[in-house]
């Protein structure tokens, strides 16, 4: 899917309403390049630049291995401990959005920020990380990683788009996998009431989805409002495990609409605060 989804930021640019300003000296085109395209665009060896997208701040990096995706480390130990930095100081398997650049190319990604594996830089950094790009599968599975997937979306400027069109289980998914990324644009795009997101993501130390009861999307073309039951296993700072087992609210304004979890109901029914 060559250059799927593209778009022009210029010098200075406002990243998704957040209050986050970065910088550049040229305006950009910042494409989401299918992974087989990037697969051959940036081989092993090939070193190139990762920018976060919620910071604006950037360290070099090497492509070292990879087939489903890039594994990668940072080139210096000046490079380590910037993307350490951009992790607020800890290593963390939390999803990043991330522009790689390369040459000319500015191309949406996500990354993690869990060294894992073999390393063989000199560079403080224990192993490598993975980078994902759109198409790209983790090793144990054939599809794309929805954190990572959500990601490159955002990283993209169409997560908006994407969670316009979601049916209401996309979009569960997608609210659930805010709150694991403790990912501010997401939880905030799905969600029908704005909220303080920040100090509640933070409380937010794993959740996972386990069960949700799906009825075929189809069958809910006209519907305007839905309860979809579900279960959902929290990890809370201070708190530990709970679990929520109920219904998760979704409204919309009309059949064109789209899909929003009633947060204020959800955040109530969780505990959450």
């Amino acid at each position: 899917m060559k250059r799927a989804a593209s778009f022009i930021v210029f010098i200075h640019f406002l990243l998704y309403g957040q209050g986050v300003q970065a910088k550049a000296d040229i305006s950009y085109k910042i494409e989401m390049l299918n992974w087989k395209e990037v697969n051959q665009l940036v081989p092993k060896y090939t070193k190139f630049t990762v920018m976060d997208v919620e910071t604006g701040k950037r360290f070099k990096v090497q492509r070292r291995a990879g087939s489903h995706h890039a594994d990668v480390q940072p080139l210096t130990a000046k490079d380590t401990k910037m993307m350490k930095k951009i992790y607020s100081g800890k290593w963390s398997w939390k999803r990043r959005a991330i522009i790689v650049i390369y040459k000319e190319n500015w191309i949406a990604a996500s990354m993690h920020g869990m060294p894992h594996g073999g390393g063989a830089l000199q560079n403080n950094f224990p192993g490598h990380f993975c980078i994902h790009f759109y198409g790209s599968t983790t090793h144990r599975t054939n599809s794309m990683d929805l954190s990572h997937m959500l990601m490159v979306l955002k990283a993209s400027g169409k997560l908006d788009d994407y969670l316009g069109k979601a049916n209401p289980y996309e979009v569960i998914n997608a609210y659930v996998a805010g709150f694991k990324q403790q990912d501010v644009r997401i939880t905030s795009q799905a969600s029908l009431q704005k909220v303080r997101w920040k100090p509640i993501l933070q409380k937010v130390e794993n959740v996972r989805l386990s069960r949700l009861e799906l009825l075929p999307p189809e069958d809910l073309k006209e519907e305007i409002s839905l309860d979809v039951p579900a279960v959902v296993d929290w990890y809370i700072e201070d708190r530990g495990r709970q679990t929520f087992s109920g219904d998760i609210h979704l409204v919309r304004f009309s059949p064109t609409d789209p899909w929003k979890v009633d947060s204020e109901d959800f955040l109530k029914e969780n505990h959450l605060p």
